[in-house]
């Protein structure tokens, strides 16, 4: 059986995006008192994010309640890269100097990077698949 998904006002459309940004800023200002209150080593923003994950998988947020505000962040990214762009302008020489040490070593931290997630994700993969077969192991008993 299929639900209909009803549309939305355009009301709600405008006002929606606004309001999930404003979470947003609410879930960061609280990670960071958390952060300063417990005296975590960890960036604002991280706490941030495993709050918000973990209150949408404990469902006490539910999904659609944030997703077009991600989905309008992730469309203007780069405006918040502007900052980046000014300076490499301010720094060109800089970059004309120590240019090739500098993507050196944003190559090699990438690789490092892709390399840490593809297997993390391989491990998590892999204890999942070992859990489904547990699962069935025990429902066939």
């Amino acid at each position: 059986m299929k639900l209909a998904i009803r549309p939305q006002s355009t009301w709600q459309q405008r006002i929606q995006v606004p309001l999930q940004v404003v979470l947003y800023i609410a879930f960061f200002l609280t990670a960071q008192r958390l952060v300063d209150w417990l005296r975590l080593p960890l960036p604002a923003n991280i706490v941030g994010m495993l709050l918000l994950l973990a209150l949408i998988m404990l469902r006490v947020l539910p999904l659609n309640w944030v997703k077009a505000g991600s989905r309008w962040l992730l469309a203007e990214m780069l405006l918040f890269f502007i900052p980046a762009v000014v300076a490499v302008v301010n720094y060109s020489q800089l970059l004309r100097v120590d240019g090739w040490r500098i993507m050196l070593v944003i190559m090699i931290s990438t690789l490092l990077v892709l390399s840490a997630t593809a297997l993390v994700v391989d491990r998590v993969y892999r204890f999942e698949m070992r859990l489904a077969a547990r699962k069935k192991e025990r429902q066939g008993e």
